[in-house]
């Protein structure tokens, strides 16, 4: 797996598995942009990995038209996107869960998704090369009580086999992963705060653990790298045998 000079825009990459992501794609060659609303943490990464960090709240579409212009014509063509950021949801039945959290979570994991597919996406269709990978869930692949979360992250697997489509004969490759309940600092949160169960979880898949954010860091290099040029429109689990 070799980036050696592509240009990486991993949106959410301050932390969790878009920081994995970054870490691994500047470790094998790619120049990395960290885009991200945690500005400090996203230039702290940045500064590691000899990359470039962008303030970036993914939901603003104006921001994130103004952010794939900017990196484009101060840092050359993007080769790679990743689209790693996210909100969680906290798990509440329908009754308790307010429309207005149920708007941001969607408008932040399902409209920024496609916000940032449509910004870079285009620019890569219009040179003809380009590869795109999305960060779904599990949670949209099955039932479960994330009312907002779960639907919103089975339209970004259902993008994603839209837009293979839409820019295939363009050039431009679009895959998603699907992590399973991946040790990050937001599921930590979840356990030190008694809302998740992470023994619970881990007793829930076939090799008995949580997923690694290396191991979903992992998936998206090789579905970004030419080693899957032949592959587009998949949605790749990443779940320790969750599902």
């Amino acid at each position: 797996m070799k980036f050696d000079g592509k240009l990486a825009v991993v949106t959410g990459g301050a932390s969790g598995i878009g920081a994995a992501g970054a870490r691994f794609l500047a470790g094998r060659g790619a120049r990395v942009v960290i885009a991200d609303r945690s500005v400090q943490a996203a230039e702290t990464l940045a500064s590691q990995l000899g990359g470039k960090a962008v303030a970036l709240d993914i939901g603003d579409d104006a921001a994130v038209e103004t952010a794939a212009a900017a990196i484009e014509a101060d840092l050359g063509p993007v080769s790679v996107l990743v689209n790693s950021a996210g909100v969680l949801q906290r798990t509440l039945p329908p009754d308790q869960l307010a429309i207005s959290e149920w708007d941001f979570v969607v408008r932040i994991d399902l409209r920024g998704t496609y916000l940032c597919c449509a910004a870079f996406g285009k620019r890569m269709a219009e040179r003809g090369r380009g590869a795109i990978v999305n960060i779904a869930s599990v949670a949209g692949m099955r039932s479960g009580p994330l009312h907002a979360y779960g639907p919103a992250k089975a339209g970004v697997i259902s993008l994603g086999e839209c837009l293979a489509a839409e820019w295939g004969p363009r050039g431009v490759r679009v895959n998603t992963v699907s992590p399973g309940f991946t040790q990050t600092p937001a599921l930590d949160k979840g356990i030190s705060t008694g809302t998740l169960a992470a023994a619970t979880m881990a007793k829930n898949s076939a090799l008995g653990r949580l997923v690694r954010a290396e191991e979903i860091a992992a998936a998206v290099g090789y579905l970004a790298s030419d080693l899957a040029s032949g592959i587009t429109g998949v949605n790749m689990p990443v779940d320790v045998g969750y599902l």
